[in-house]
């Protein structure tokens, strides 16, 4: 069994909570919340033996191994160092960094203290991303990416009535492009790395951060075309074009079904099984990862994590999106 501590109480952490239990391996032993009254809320949800209100004392605690971050995005840098250089092992929850910068940072200080540390994106460690891998290479010449993470949040409504959530605060490193266009960019990049450019535009709200936006990468031989918003839905499929077939992908962010339709007009179905609780492959992957005295997944890695970093803080500059953490 693997110890965990948690930061952050709010349903995401459940989720994974919930996930990682499957694997097995997991055993919940510690949790940090800024006021004591979630700790114990939480903890006694979960039934987890050790809370803490002081960040400090949480990560120098000796009752786990490894951490599990899902607090807001601003603060994920910070703390995940401050876990590494207690000799703890980080999962953190995507985006991992407000910027490239952060993310720069967080990786050297996965080395310097001989850890593990992995983004939390778990679409990539998904059965049927597997399938998407090992099958690409079916149709052909790769032209075109096509990607769309489109889906109104129901913050929104509280923030057209005057309420701005930390969904939509920037302050906290927020917005369409973080939030979902994540989900769109890190698959890109596993599958094809770097791209060469990075056109980006977008609809900032006033409360500045975006509420939509859209970006076309390029690459030598092929381009990428993504969409994200929280303030309307899309129920397109994703594409990945080639010249002897096309891919199509239900939904980019958790993949559930894959197929191939070939020029002459078969369809191969690609899909496999996976389980309800998705997030169960990052933690798996992570806890391998940390039973096998591996220190960065081949999938998640720091190359393609840093890269996406990259990619999405270009992107902002093209917007005029600025965080409060670009400036420290």
């Amino acid at each position: 069994m693997i110890r965990f501590g948690i930061i952050g109480t709010n349903w995401i952490t459940e989720a994974f909570i919930q996930a990682a239990r499957e694997t097995g391996e997991f055993a919940l032993t510690a949790v940090y919340s800024r006021t004591e009254e979630k700790a114990r809320e939480f903890a006694g949800k979960f039934d987890i033996p050790h809370l803490y209100t002081d960040l400090s004392a949480f990560a120098g605690s000796g009752e786990f191994d490894a951490v599990y971050i899902a607090s807001p995005n601003s603060l994920h840098a910070q703390q995940a160092i401050l876990c590494m250089n207690h000799g703890k092992h980080v999962l953190c929850e995507k985006p991992a960094a407000s910027n490239a910068m952060e993310m720069s940072a967080m990786i050297e200080a996965a080395g310097k203290n001989k850890v593990v540390f992995m983004e939390a994106l778990k679409t990539t460690l998904l059965p049927n991303f597997s399938a998407i891998q090992e099958n690409l290479q079916k149709i052909g010449r790769v032209r075109r990416y096509f990607a769309s993470y489109c889906q109104y949040s129901s913050r929104y409504d509280a923030y057209k009535q005057g309420t701005v959530l930390n969904a939509f605060n920037p302050i906290y490193s927020n917005g369409s492009l973080m939030d979902l266009g994540i989900y769109c960019i890190y698959p890109l990049v596993a599958l094809f790395g770097k791209p060469e450019r990075v056109q980006a535009g977008g609809m900032l709200l006033e409360s500045g951060v975006d509420g939509e936006g859209s970006l076309l990468l390029g690459y030598e031989d092929m381009d990428a075309v993504i969409m994200h918003s929280k303030i309307t839905s899309s129920y397109a499929p994703a594409e990945i074009q080639g010249e002897s077939g096309t891919m199509i992908i239900d939904k980019i962010n958790e993949p559930g079904k894959v197929e191939i339709r070939y020029r002459n007009g078969e369809v191969e179905d690609l899909t496999r099984a996976q389980t309800t609780h998705t997030m169960m492959y990052e933690a798996a992957e992570f806890m391998r990862l940390i039973r096998e005295g591996e220190l960065e997944s081949r999938t998640n890695s720091f190359a393609v994590s840093l890269a996406v970093s990259e990619i999405m803080t270009a992107a902002r500059a093209q917007m005029g999106l600025v965080f409060p953490a670009d400036k420290k």
